[in-house]
């Protein structure tokens, strides 16, 4: 039986996009090939980059003067390859420490150049999203990270700021339309809202190529990945192909302001819930709270693991919460339908009565 699945990543995917990417794993459009065994040379793949790289420019409206890029290595990667290729030796990066992966980025920026935390919410347990902080104006980019996971926090609205922006987009990419243009960059792991494990789409600003002039690995060039359409090296193929499946199913339903209709009445039916159950308190300050992955914790954190045993007949996998937080997590994806949330509910509902 098909489970409700709130895993934070590698996560839940549209129904017909496993049914359609299995069907590739056999054969892709009558070649008599697999989509596992095809070329990244080949016209089929050639057909399956630019659809793909035409609908995302699409559905983000991406602005002609930047560059799309479908890379390996993950997130954490770009944790390094973005002050390699932007950030000199002699120049500053500003960051807003809003959970552990924007510490990590800072942790891993200070190897290229220099770094200032001008605001964190590290000391209240990432419960909220810093305001009214000022950047220095002489830095090279302010760093953010839109969504985290961990926490349970979220910038809801693009912002200007006075210096370029740089953003880890990675859990709440194509959940809601984004105004590329408040950001000379912006990066994101597929393995949440775009595809499967094993790609990261950044999309850069064209001024910004070749910005930082330290002398370069080629593997470890934006530029180079963008004069060669992300082929420099063998692409994952069968990554690529289940984002493109991904992104036609986003297009066929309406696009991101329908996804992002979708999520806030995801949200809204979940957080209704935890605010009156008696057995259960949000992690996030209620303006906050992110629309993509629900934190929240037993109130008598005796209870915890009696709840985790308890949703097991209702088919619920992958809300456990991480480590650092305890209690629960609830992962409310692009491809979770809301009747997935509405079981979560009824299996609180349940467990309160008992």
């Amino acid at each position: 039986m098909k489970k409700h699945n709130f895993g934070a990543g590698p996560s839940i995917l549209p129904q017909e996009v496993f049914e359609q990417s299995a069907q590739a794993c056999l054969e892709i459009d009558n070649s008599g090939l697999s989509i596992l065994e095809i070329s990244h040379r080949s016209k089929t793949f050639d057909a399956i980059l630019e659809e793909t790289f035409s609908l995302i420019k699409e559905l983000l409206k991406v602005p002609d003067d930047y560059s799309v890029l479908l890379l390996q290595g993950g997130a954490n990667m770009q944790f390094n390859m973005i002050p390699y290729n932007i950030l000199n030796d002699n120049e500053t990066a500003d960051f807003v420490e809003t959970d552990i992966w924007s510490t990590k980025a800072e942790e891993e920026t200070r190897l290229y150049g220099k770094t200032n935390i001008i605001a964190s919410s590290k000391a209240q347990d990432f419960t909220f999203i810093p305001k009214d902080f000022t950047v220095d104006k002489e830095a090279a980019y302010l760093h953010l990270t839109s969504n985290n996971t961990i926490y349970g926090t979220e910038f809801l609205e693009d912002k200007q700021y006075d210096i370029p922006v740089v953003c880890d987009m990675s859990s709440d990419i194509f959940s809601r339309p984004v105004d590329i243009s408040k950001y000379h960059l912006i990066y994101a792991g597929a393995q949440k809202n775009l595809g499967c494990a094993g790609i990261t789409l950044v999309i850069i600003k064209n001024e910004w190529l070749g910005r930082a002039t330290r002398p370069k690995s080629k593997m470890w060039d934006y530029s180079v990945y963008a004069k060669n359409n992300s082929l420099y090296n063998t692409p994952p193929v069968f990554t690529i192909y289940t984002c493109l499946l991904t992104l036609r199913w986003l297009k066929k339903l309406g696009g991101l302001a329908e996804m992002e209709k979708r999520n806030i009445a995801k949200a809204a039916l979940l957080y209704k819930e935890i605010d009156r159950n008696s057995l259960f308190k949000g992690h996030a300050v209620t303006e906050d709270r992110s629309r993509m992955n629900i934190v929240f914790t037993a109130k008598d954190e005796k209870t915890t693991a009696d709840f985790l045993e308890f949703v097991k007949p209702y088919n619920i996998d992958g809300i456990k919460g991480y480590r650092t937080v305890g209690g629960f997590r609830a992962s409310c994806y692009n491809a979770l339908p809301i009747e997935s949330v509405q079981v979560l509910v009824d299996a609180m509902q349940a467990f309160e009565k008992r």
